[in-house]
């Protein structure tokens, strides 16, 4: 057997398994509740990505990292712009087009919500070496880099491949 095949048998499951331990029923509702945040899964997920990509992003943009529709993420926007979580600004190529942007209001509320979460995270690796933990971070990003380009060729009606 291919060594390359023998050593992913196993990561499918862990990574449901990983998926299922993140998505478990009250995780989310437990972080939002450890930091005093009155949001949605869906709305909080919008203010992390937000959050993550240090610059105001498109309504699209946005929907492709959700891997939701436009739409969906329109009516959350309204709701976070009502509350003056996020702000509409114009997007600096297009005068006729608006970019998310954080509010300061929505940035403290962003930051109370991954505190908490990233709480549980060192928690969990406490007892790792740095150079265990450094790892982990340098694999998965590279894991999720890889992973996105294959799903990128399959729905561009490619096939993926192994050249790096």
């Amino acid at each position: 057997m291919d060594p390359l095949s023998d050593a992913t048998t196993g990561l499918l499951p862990r990574l449901l398994q990983l998926r299922t331990l993140l998505n478990r029923g009250q995780l989310y509702e437990q972080a939002a509740q450890d930091a005093g945040v009155a949001l949605d899964r869906p709305a909080m997920t919008i203010l992390v990505i937000l959050d993550a990509a240090d610059h105001p992003l498109r309504v699209g943009e946005i929907a492709t990292r959700m891997q939701v529709v436009g739409p969906h993420v329109t009516r959350h926007l309204n709701s976070l712009q009502k509350r003056a979580l996020i702000i509409r600004v114009p997007d600096p190529e297009d005068q006729r087009a608006r970019l998310i942007a954080l509010t300061p209001s929505g940035q403290q509320m962003v930051d109370r919500y991954t505190s908490t979460v990233n709480g549980w995270f060192t928690a969990a690796l406490a007892q790792w070496p740095d150079h265990d933990r450094t790892e982990l971070m340098r694999l998965l990003t590279r894991l999720t880099s890889d992973l996105t380009t294959q799903f990128d060729a399959l729905a561009a009606g490619g096939t993926p491949t192994d050249e790096d």
